[in-house]
């Protein structure tokens, strides 16, 4: 499993400020993703989140460290084809380097530990879940913790809370749940804050050996990269398994710790993303400029 020492995280503020600017950068940035193709104006851009032109670039190039002019061109299709043929000496090496171990995250140093089968079937029993809900550039965020580590970190979708509570509930039944705002806080802020801001995160994780492998082995990209699910099955030890990549992909509970928005098709199309197409498309841009 995947563990976190709450008492290693500091308080600091992310590269977008305040709530308020969160949900600005977060409508600009699914605006642009959902119009990219149009190639939106500052201007549209800037009334679309409420903002004069002017104050829109100064806090969307604080958060993203690019104008949204360079940024909706990381939003491209061809972004991505470029993005899987510049990895590939890179990932030879970052893959030959093993799966075991901590592995890196834009200068956030993750470790994972797995459930064994008895804990997994227990439920959590024993266990005590702190939750809460924040916003972040991409949209408000499920985020539980345990003494072990990060247990989830999802974006809240269509059913809102009660949805996002209802499935944490069905990760952990047994667990003892209660909402801790600050250990949740702390999490976003590792994730989403300044490269290289972070502490060390430990992410408590359940599943499968291929699963295990598969997410273990998505903690190897980084940040600024992208793999194919036939490199990432390969660098799993599953050689030809690609369709039980992208289940693995699917179940991922970890959004952003464990990056599988990182993972493309083989022609470089963006494919499929459990917390929306526009959000993975925005993440990858958003590592790329940050990896510049």
């Amino acid at each position: 499993m995947l563990g976190i020492a709450m008492s290693d995280l500091t308080t600091h503020e992310t590269a977008s400020g305040s709530p308020a600017d969160h949900r600005r950068v977060e409508r600009a940035i699914l605006f642009l993703a959902r119009e990219f193709r149009s190639q939106p104006s500052l201007e549209r851009a800037a009334a679309e989140v409420g903002l004069s032109p002017h104050h829109f670039q100064r806090l969307f190039t604080r958060w993203a460290g690019v104008s949204p002019k360079r940024f909706v061109q990381y939003l491209t299709a061809e972004h991505a084809k470029s993005l899987l043929r510049s990895s590939a000496s890179v990932l030879e090496t970052a893959f030959g380097a093993g799966l075991s171990g901590p592995g890196r995250l834009h200068d956030l140093v993750v470790a994972v530990e797995a459930m064994t089968p008895g804990e997994l079937k227990r439920g959590g029993e024993g266990l005590e879940v702190r939750f809460g809900f924040q916003p972040s550039p991409f949209g408000e965020c499920l985020v539980a913790v345990t003494v072990r580590g990060v247990c989830a970190l999802s974006f809240v979708g269509g059913g809102g809370r009660a949805a996002a509570s209802s499935e944490l509930a069905r990760q952990w039944p047994r667990a003892a749940r209660r909402e801790d705002p600050e250990a949740a806080a702390a999490v976003v802020r590792a994730a989403f804050g300044p490269p290289g801001s972070g502490p060390g995160l430990r992410l408590l994780v359940a599943g499968t050996n291929l699963q295990i492998k598969v997410w273990s082995a998505l903690l190897r990209v980084p940040a600024g990269s992208a793999v194919s699910y036939g490199d990432l099955a390969r660098a799993a030890g599953h050689q030809g398994a690609a369709r039980a990549v992208g289940a693995a992909l699917a179940r991922n509970p970890l959004a952003v710790l464990i990056p599988c928005h990182r993972v493309l098709l083989g022609t470089g199309a963006f494919g499929e993303y459990r917390w929306g197409a526009d959000r993975k498309r925005a993440l990858l841009a958003w590592e790329s400029a940050r990896a510049v």
